[in-house]
């Protein structure tokens, strides 16, 4: 189901309530989610390294993001940054936003989730597809309506980058 179809029912903004909210990114942060803005800016085809440092190129990079996408231009990566940034992925999807996935199942592994391991190669293959479902039904035992589809829309997305299961 589309985002816009769970906002005319009115489920999305009940569920997005009960997700962790969209984490804000800025200069001079370090962090996973800085990971994910640049997996996501080079998935949109803009050219920088990911290092997970809000530098000088991440900071460009965002602002003609924003600028691009009719945003406030801040550089300040928020909600509504994140909304237009993130790439819907599935099985059969490939680059950079599949990168992005894999690294935040990854870390999941690694704090005691081993059914999150994953193969970090951009690639939504069988075995990411089985993590992702994964994750999503364990945001499902928080979240009873989140849907557990194997697609990493907007609702996995806030998920993952909020730090869902990661503790």
């Amino acid at each position: 189901m589309a985002v816009s179809d769970l906002s005319r029912h009115g489920r999305k903004r009940t569920m997005t309530a009960q997700l962790k909210p969209w984490p804000t990114v800025r200069q001079p942060d370090r962090a996973q989610a800085v990971r994910d803005v640049q997996h996501l800016l080079r998935g949109h085809e803009y050219v920088l390294g990911v290092d997970g440092i809000f530098g000088p190129a991440t900071d460009a990079a965002v602002r003609t993001f924003q600028k691009d996408q009719d945003l406030t231009v801040d550089g300040i990566v928020g909600p509504a940054t994140w909304r237009q940034l993130i790439i819907q992925v599935t099985g059969g999807s490939r680059g950079e936003a599949v990168r992005a996935v894999q690294e935040e199942l990854k870390i999941r592994a690694e704090v005691g989730n081993p059914d999150l391991d994953v193969v970090v190669d951009g690639v939504f293959g069988p075995k990411t597809d089985a993590a992702v479902r994964t994750f999503q039904e364990g945001v499902s035992r928080a979240v009873p309506s989140f849907p557990v589809d194997g697609i990493v829309g907007p609702l996995t997305w806030q998920a993952l980058i909020g730090g869902m299961l990661a503790d």
